[in-house]
């Protein structure tokens, strides 16, 4: 019995657009450039930015690494319903977000325990 499924287009929809939209958005909100979450998320700034703009699909695991790194849920990149606030940052969260990515860029056991002892220290006033 032949296959009667239409194929289906490799193109972008309209929720891959606003998908790559929302990653943006969320990009810009944390104060990241295209540079510094292509390098996060192992690609080219390039190549981040066909998928903000809805040239090329986001795959599965890269829609899971992107919400890593921007430390939102999956469900986060897609659309919002109409009406609801764009986003619920505030400038406390979006500073402990570039903290949280200044500190899981770090690959030195010994700078993460002298990072530690100077954010103890900073708390403690």
């Amino acid at each position: 019995m032949p296959n009667k499924r239409k194929p289906r287009s490799r193109a972008p929809s309209d929720t891959d657009k606003a998908v790559g939209e929302r990653v943006r958005e969320l990009r810009t909100l944390n104060n990241m450039t295209l540079a510094e979450l292509g390098s996060e998320l192992g690609i080219s700034h390039q190549q981040l930015q066909k998928y903000e703009t809805g040239t090329n699909r986001l795959s599965a695991g890269m829609l899971a690494a992107v919400s890593d790194a921007l430390r939102v849920e999956i469900s986060d990149l897609f659309a919002r319903e109409e009406g609801k606030p764009k986003s619920k940052e505030t400038p406390l969260s979006k500073a402990r977000a570039e903290c949280h990515r200044i500190v899981d860029r770090v690959e030195s056991i010994d700078k993460l325990v002298r990072m530690a002892g100077v954010l103890k220290a900073l708390a403690a006033d």
